[in-house]
């Protein structure tokens, strides 16, 4: 699909706090019962279910694990569950003995236990591993079972008509190997001539094409499938239309869309989305309005998604009358607009610490029942801090705790550098050392920022709680780039006396040459002094940014 907005981490609340501990005490039980002896009988007996955060508890230990415990997990997760949490540790050979019963009369495990199997390998590049893994299926159909409500590690259950190839082409092709998928394909085509893909594995091929952002190569996988006389389908075209949009393409992906008309293939929102935040990222609004119209000829009803998509646009280009215009349209239409849909007013209220009309909305959005989200308030917060508000900022810091979101590094963060710069340092401090108490550890620029106006105010006590603070809990030290202050005074100095060494070397340079030497370093493209001239010239524009002092050079 096409790419959206940054997503930012869900809000750690105090039921999931609790939920997170339960999940954790639930995995040590279990842990506890595989290694001890028949885990087949008490794993049953606990009463404990194997729930995705539980799995997760329990993969740090899985190496630990005696071999008889593995067959014991598998009963109790599922041999798909079983088989991704060994594969994501490395423990291919487990996953296989594990895959591979060696009793005749065992059931031979589901093909989505195998499908795990093959995304694994995928996954950390191990595409040979996956094709060998594909061959041993292919080879021996006895040894997995279809069923279709075999579930795989993502949540997603297989149909009954799944097959390895299309398991293995697709576990390829979304870990970013499309080239190794086409060649398994290609290689199959050879050994029996006869042979063909299918509708279903072109569109996997042509997705993993897309994904990898290669429009040349979907183009030709789309000739080629329509001179094979395959008859695509929705999922094709939704593919292609995608793949254009996302290339910034939405002309060529219109014209796919009125082909899937003259077809008879109905278009859906999958189909028709991509195209109108296609042309509203491009800025084409009046194209997108256009497209909007023709929804009803294609069968479709715009959603969420759809205003959503507009609203973004008009605000990426500063338009905030249009955006309200489709705000206005979504309520006409029945459609309630969500927190994304608000929060993209707010980034351009935020980009322009427009205070006065960021409140006016957030009030307007509380008032009218729409709950904001984590991201709202961390823009709020952003543009009130960069308004230098303290007052509104602390108030919307406290409305963020009364929804249910606690203060994160981001927001606490944007409040130390509000109050240094307001020259509340002993205020910034009592909010650095609280980020501590909740679990968060600041960044090293924070700390340096503190650190070093602390120490210019003689404020001894502080500055030495502010180190004892950040040498108890593992930390980066690294600074962005644009940082001037990262370098220290040991640094600067360093790099002054490089410089001077370097002027020196160019004084010499002038003073020793004579006539015979000056009439040969004319003759050539670049003198010793005036290369010894641009290399101090470069070095102060390294440390000062200004050239200026730079002597003239002899020619």
């Amino acid at each position: 699909m096409l790419p959206r907005p940054m997503r930012h981490p869900a809000p750690t609340l105090p039921s999931d706090s609790a939920a997170a501990t339960a999940a954790a005490a639930s995995a040590a039980t279990v842990l506890s019962i595989l290694r001890g002896a028949n885990p087949d009988r008490l794993l049953p007996a606990a009463g404990i279910a194997p729930t995705p955060t539980i799995l997760q508890h329990l993969r740090p230990a899985l190496p630990a694990l005696p071999d008889p415990a593995i067959p014991a997990l598998a009963r109790w997760a599922g041999a798909a569950a079983a088989v991704s949490l060994l594969a994501s540790r490395g423990l291919f050979a487990a996953a296989w003995r594990l895959l591979l019963p060696q009793h005749p009369s065992s059931q031979p495990p589901p093909l989505a236990a195998f499908a795990s199997l093959l995304r694994r390998y995928a996954r950390i590049g191990r595409t040979a591993a996956a094709v060998r893994a594909f061959r041993f299926l292919q080879r021996n159909p006895d040894r997995y079972t279809v069923s279709a409500d075999g579930d795989g590690e993502d949540g997603s259950s297989y149909a009954a008509e799944a097959s390895p190839l299309i398991l293995t082409v697709d576990a390829l092709c979304k870990e970013g190997h499309p080239r190794a998928a086409a060649q398994l394909v290609e290689q199959l085509r050879r050994e029996d001539p006869t042979w063909a893909p299918d509708v279903r594995a072109y569109n996997v091929l042509l997705n993993g094409w897309s994904r990898a952002r290669r429009l040349d190569k979907v183009e030709k996988l789309w000739a080629a499938m329509r001179d094979a006389g395959v008859r695509p389908t929705v999922v094709t075209y939704g593919t292609l239309i995608d793949a254009y949009c996302v290339m910034r393409r939405p002309d060529q992906a219109i014209g796919l869309l009125d082909q899937m008309r003259e077809e008879g293939i109905e278009a859906n929102l999958l189909t028709c989305n991509p195209i109108v935040y296609a042309l509203a990222q491009a800025g084409r609004f009046g194209d997108a309005h256009k497209v909007l119209e023709k929804f009803p000829l294609y069968g479709v009803a715009p959603n969420i998604s759809t205003f959503n998509s507009l609203v973004l646009g008009y605000c990426k280009h500063g338009d905030l009358a249009g955006a309200s215009k489709v705000l206005k349209a979504m309520l006409g239409r029945g459609i309630s607009p969500t927190a994304r849909t608000y929060n993209y007013f707010f980034m351009v209220f935020a980009r322009n610490c427009s205070v006065e009309l960021g409140m006016n909305l957030y009030s307007k959005m509380v008032s009218s029942g729409y709950a904001p989200d984590l991201l709202t308030y961390h823009l709020l917060v952003k543009m009130l801090c960069e308004a230098n508000r303290l007052e509104l900022t602390l108030q919307m810091l406290q409305e963020m705790r009364n929804s249910g979101f606690e203060p994160d590094l981001a927001t606490s963060t944007m409040l130390i550098h509000l109050l240094c710069r307001r020259h509340q340092f002993e205020e910034a401090f009592a909010e650095f050392e609280n980020m501590f108490e909740r679990g968060i550890v600041p960044q090293y620029i924070t700390y340096r920022l503190l650190m070093k106006e602390l120490k210019r105010l003689g404020l001894v006590k502080l500055v030495q709680k502010l180190a004892d603070l950040m040498r108890s809990v593992p930390h980066s030290t690294k600074l962005p780039g644009s940082y001037r202050d990262k370098e220290g005074d040991d640094a600067i100095e360093k790099k002054k006396s490089i410089l001077q060494k370097a002027q020196a070397v160019s004084d010499v340079l002038k003073e020793r040459k004579d006539s015979k030497k000056a009439h040969e370093l004319k003759n050539s493209e670049e003198t010793d002094v005036e290369l010894a001239d641009r290399i101090v010239a470069n070095m102060r524009r390294r440390v000062y940014g200004d050239v200026s002092r730079t002597g003239p050079s002899v020619s």
